[in-house]
């Protein structure tokens, strides 16, 4: 069973807010830079990013997001053959103290079942692709709150964060016995 839990209204609602929308820019706008390591912006990543897609840099407000997965057994005994598989999404354009706040932390599917979803995984996951070419090939309409305007937003997955057996459903590579 597959629970999906559409992005883009959610994006549009945050952008409405003006606080929310202001807080988006903080990687551009709201930054003190002192040569350490303090944001995802001051990683290689984000740098490639910005020289490979210039059109995308060029809006601060297009977003960044860690997707994370990971199965569980939601009844905590290994007896139970029924997986639970969130399917999370961070918002990395905010500050490091608010990237992690439970608001900003957006469940976008969960996939239940009796076993994990192993190789079928892309087939769950197709409504998200979905969202996620509209967002990044055309963009959609969003209302930014902060200066009362309507832009473009795009966003793209900047990187997954899941353990081993959940990087190899996600990716399709073997993770198990000698040829891992």
């Amino acid at each position: 069973m597959l629970w999906y839990l559409h992005i883009i209204p959610r994006f549009k609602r945050l952008f409405a807010n003006g606080d929310d929308a202001k807080d988006f820019t903080f990687h551009a706008n709201g930054r003190n830079y002192d040569g350490m390591l303090c944001h995802s912006d001051d990683f290689s990543q984000w740098k490639k990013i910005n020289h490979f897609y210039p059109n995308f840099r060029k809006e601060a407000r297009n977003l960044r997001l860690r997707l994370g997965a990971n199965g569980m057994n939601s009844f905590g005994s290994l007896s139970t053959n029924h997986t639970s598989w969130p399917i999370l999404l961070v918002i990395y354009n905010l500050s490091p103290w608010l990237c992690m706040k439970r608001k900003y932390t957006m469940l976008s599917m969960m996939i239940l079942g009796p076993r994990q979803p192993r190789t079928d995984i892309d087939v769950y996951l197709s409504p998200l692709i979905e969202d996620f070419r509209k967002l990044g090939d055309e963009g959609v309409k969003v209302f930014d709150g902060n200066q009362n305007e309507t832009f473009k937003l795009c966003a793209m997955i900047f990187c997954t964060i899941d353990d081993f057996l959940a990087y190899g459903n996600l990716s399709g590579y073997s993770v198990k016995g000698h040829r891992a």
